[in-house]
C-alpha cells in the first residue's frame, strides 16, 4: 500500500508550471515586440519583456542553484544545501540545541508563564477535570490489560517471601509488646480479657457443660459410688451444684482480681510479660524459632496461594470499575484535581513551590536533552542522500521560493520599463 501523497508536492509543481509560463509569455513578449518593430509602445513592451525575461531567468538559476547544478552543468557555487549537507545538519543541530534546549532560557519563559497558575486555571474548569479523569481512565484499564498476570503474581509472591525473610519477627514484636507494656496499658487488656472470661463463665451454656462434664467425671472415675449417691440424691444435681459453685468461685477470684492492683495473678502476669520481652530481644534460640516459622509461613501453599490471588482480584476489581463510565477511581481522581485546583488557585505559596519545582525539573531534562539532540537531528540530516535531503528542502520552502521567481520576473520588468524610460529621455 503506497502512502499518501503529499499535498506540498502538487502545489509546488502548479507554482513552478506558472513561473516557466510567465518566463516563456516575456520570451514571447520579447520576440514578438521586435517583429513588429520595436518602436512606439512596442519599445515599451520589448523593454518590459526583455528585462522581465533576464529577471526570471536569473532568479531561476539562483533557486535552482541552492538544491543542484542548473541544466547539470558543473558551475561553481552551485547544489550549495547538498555539498555542505554535513555543515547544515551540524548547524540546525546546534540551533536546536542553543535556541530550543537552552536551559536558562527554558526556565525564563516558564518563569513568565506561571505554570502552576495555568494548571490552576484549567483544572478548575469541570469539564477540563473530567475529560483528564477519562482520559486516566482509559490508560489505565489499557495498562492492565498490557500486564502479564503470571509474572505479576509471581513477582508479588516474590516479593512477600523477601520481605517475610527479611523482618526481624522477634524485635517487632519485642517492640510491639514493649508499647502494650508502657503505662500499664498491657494491665487494661488483662482486665478486659478477665471481664470477657467472667462473662463467658456466666453464661447458662457453659454452666451446662460445666454441669456435663463434672457427671461425666464422677461416673467414670467413681461407678459404684456413683450408683449408691443416685439412691439419695442424682448425680446430675450434684454435677449442676458443683458447677454452680465452680463457676461462683472463679468470678469472686476474677473480681477479686480487677479489684486489686497488686494482686499477685497480676505480678505474675507482668513477670512474664517483661521476661518475655527481655528474651525476644536476647535469646538467639527464640529468634530463631521465629525465623523459621517465618520461613515456614513464606512457603506454605496456602499463603502463595492467597498472596497469588491478590492481584487477580484486585485486577478483577479495577477492570470492572474503570470499565464504567462512572468509575469510582475516576471519580476519585476527578475529585482530587479539583482539590489541586482549588489550592492552586488560592496558595500562592504553593503555586511558587510548584513553578520552582517545573522549572527545575525543565531546566534538568534540557541540559540532558542538549547534546542528545544536537546529535539526532545533525546525524539524522547526514543520513539522507542528496536526493531525499533536496526533496524535503523544496517541499519545505520550494512554494517561497518560486515566489521569487515570480517576484524578479514583475521587478526586471519594471526595471525594464525605467531604463527604456531613461533612454528615450536622453533621446
Amino acid at each position: 500500500m503506497h502512502p499518501p501523497a503529499d499535498p506540498r508536492r502538487a502545489q509546488l509543481r502548479r507554482l513552478r508550471l506558472i513561473a516557466v509560463a510567465m518566463l516563456l509569455a516575456m520570451a514571447s513578449g520579447f520576440v514578438f515586440s521586435h517583429l513588429m518593430g520595436g518602436d512606439g509602445v512596442w519599445g515599451w513592451v520589448g523593454a518590459f519583456c526583455e528585462a522581465a525575461a533576464v529577471g526570471a531567468l536569473a532568479d531561476w538559476f539562483a533557486v535552482v542553484a541552492l538544491f543542484r547544478r542548473p541544466l547539470g552543468l558543473p558551475i561553481p557555487h552551485t547544489a550549495i544545501l547538498p555539498r555542505n549537507k554535513a555543515r547544515l545538519a551540524d548547524s540546525l543541530g546546534v540551533f536546536v540545541r542553543d535556541h530550543f534546549l537552552e536551559p536558562g532560557l527554558i526556565a525564563e519563559r516558564l518563569q513568565r508563564l506561571d505554570a502552576a497558575h495555568w494548571v490552576g486555571q484549567w483544572l478548575g474548569a469541570p469539564a477540563q477535570r473530567r475529560q483528564l479523569a477519562q482520559l486516566a481512565r482509559g490508560w489505565a484499564l489499557q495498562l492492565l490489560e498490557v500486564f502479564d498476570e503470571d509474572a505479576v503474581r509471581a513477582a508479588i509472591n516474590r516479593f512477600v517471601s523477601e520481605q517475610l525473610l527479611r523482618w526481624d519477627a522477634a524485635d517487632t514484636l519485642a517492640d510491639v509488646l514493649g508499647l502494650l507494656t508502657a503505662d500499664n496499658r498491657h494491665q487494661e487488656v488483662f482486665d478486659a480479657g478477665l471481664q470477657r472470661l467472667g462473662q463467658w463463665l456466666g453464661e447458662p451454656a457453659v454452666h451446662a457443660r460445666a454441669s456435663e462434664l463434672i457427671t461425666r467425671y464422677i461416673r467414670k472415675q467413681w461407678p459404684k459410688l456413683a450408683s449408691t449417691v443416685d439412691w439419695i440424691k442424682p448425680i446430675e444435681e450434684i454435677g449442676d451444684s458443683l458447677a454452680a459453685r465452680i463457676g461462683e468461685a472463679l468470678v469472686q477470684e476474677l473480681q477479686g482480681v480487677l479489684t486489686d492492683s497488686a494482686h499477685p495473678l497480676r505480678q505474675d502476669y507482668d513477670q512474664w510479660l517483661d521476661g518475655y520481652v527481655q528474651r525476644l530481644r536476647t535469646d538467639p534460640a527464640l529468634a530463631a524459632r521465629l525465623q523459621d516459622y517465618k520461613a515456614q509461613l513464606a512457603v506454605h501453599p496456602a499463603v502463595t496461594e492467597y498472596v497469588g490471588g491478590l492481584w487477580q482480584r484486585i485486577a478483577a476489581a479495577l477492570r470492572s470499575d474503570l470499565a464504567q463510565e462512572d468509575s469510582t477511581v475516576a471519580a476519585h481522581i476527578e475529585r482530587a484535581l479539583g482539590g489541586l485546583a482549588g489550592a492552586l488557585q488560592r496558595d500562592g505559596a504553593l503555586r511558587d513551590a510548584l513553578n520552582t519545582h517545573i522549572q527545575r525539573a525543565a531546566t534538568r531534562i534540557a541540559g540532558r536533552l542538549r547534546e542528545v539532540a544536537r546529535t539526532h537531528v545533525a546525524n539524522t540530516i547526514k543520513s539522507w542522500d542528496d536526493d531525499k535531503l533536496v526533496d524535503q528542502l523544496e517541499l519545505s520552502v520550494g512554494r517561497d521560493l518560486q515566489f521569487i521567481r515570480y517576484n524578479g520576473t514583475l521587478v526586471g520588468g519594471l526595471i525594464g520599463l525605467g531604463l527604456h524610460a531613461i533612454k528615450v529621455w536622453l533621446n
